[in-house]
């Protein structure tokens, strides 16, 4: 069985159609049927069964996905490793990172990994939480820094790093009471609510749900500095992250509504089947040994 065999195989079998698969590979439709008619030859049983959908795998030949798999998953850590050691030591490491509050983590990471592989050229990204964990699932990225915003990535493998709060702040003189106040009465405020999909939009829908309102007037940002203004500037109630909202209040910009609303989890992720990759593996160590506390 051939590398090149088993990727029409597993193509196929995700697509379930031998057009798409052609398609994906860059190949002919006879060339994609020869490679699966060459494995079933070696096997000695069907791996596909055509039906009305197009191509469905038989009992046996979902066995054999599995297998196939794996085999696929290590020729390229095996390409992998040849390029490193093709390149010596050195390499690139796309990292991403989100705005805030990674920085004093990754200032450390990047710090120690320069001393420890000082021949591995680091790309920085910035982006926002979201931005960074999508990139990192479809391998734009090879390793980033995201806050939780309640998303599920089951092909990552995600290591906390650390959390921080997410405050409730409102602009000065607007809440009589900051330590006891009533929902009811902010419900009916305006506020300032980032994207849904951000750690910060995150705690807002859970804030939401728990006290059972939805607010009346809703301006959407998703950008904590402009969230900050909005706030001192008297436009609305808004979320700030805990050494943003600490800051602002302590220069009498905003007031802060009751405790933390939320801990929220900082992650430095990677895809899960490339763990094992040399330069993936070395940034994760460096984090495990150096960073992490």
């Amino acid at each position: 069985m051939e590398i090149y065999q088993l990727k029409t195989f597993v193509t196929i079998a995700r697509e379930g159609s031998i057009t798409r698969a052609a398609d994906i590979l860059c190949l002919s439709q006879p060339a994609v049927s020869a490679h699966i008619k060459a494995l079933e030859d070696e096997a000695g049983f069907l791996l596909f069964e055509r039906n009305a959908r197009g191509m469905s795998l038989t009992q046996q030949g979902a066995t054999l996905l599995l297998t196939a798999e794996r085999l696929l998953h290590l020729h390229r850590e095996l390409l992998a490793q040849a390029r490193q050691l093709r390149e010596g030591a050195g390499g690139q490491l796309r990292l991403g990172s989100n705005r805030a509050p990674s920085a004093l983590i990754l200032g450390r990471l990047l710090s120690r990994f320069a001393e420890q592989h000082p021949d591995v050229e680091v790309h920085l990204h910035y982006g926002s939480s979201i931005e960074i964990e999508q990139a990192i699932s479809r391998a734009e990225l090879d390793a980033g820094f995201f806050a939780d915003s309640g998303s599920t990535s089951p092909e990552l493998f995600k290591l906390p790093v650390d959390s921080f709060g997410v405050y409730l702040a409102a602009p000065p003189a607007w809440v009589a009471n900051p330590k006891s106040f009533d929902w009811s009465v902010l419900a009916a405020m305006p506020w300032i609510c980032p994207a849904p999909n951000s750690c910060c939009g995150n705690v807002a829908e859970q804030l939401f749900q728990r006290h059972k309102f939805r607010p009346q007037k809703q301006i959407n940002v998703d950008h904590e500095k402009v969230t900050r203004s909005l706030i001192a500037g008297g436009v609305g109630l808004g979320f700030l992250h805990a050494d943003t909202a600490l800051e602002a209040q302590e220069k009498g910009e905003v007031v802060l509504l009751g405790d933390v609303q939320q801990q929220v989890p900082l992650y430095f992720a990677v895809l899960a089947q490339r763990q094992e990759e040399p330069l993936i593996a070395a940034v994760l160590t460096t984090l495990r040994e150096n960073v992490i506390q």
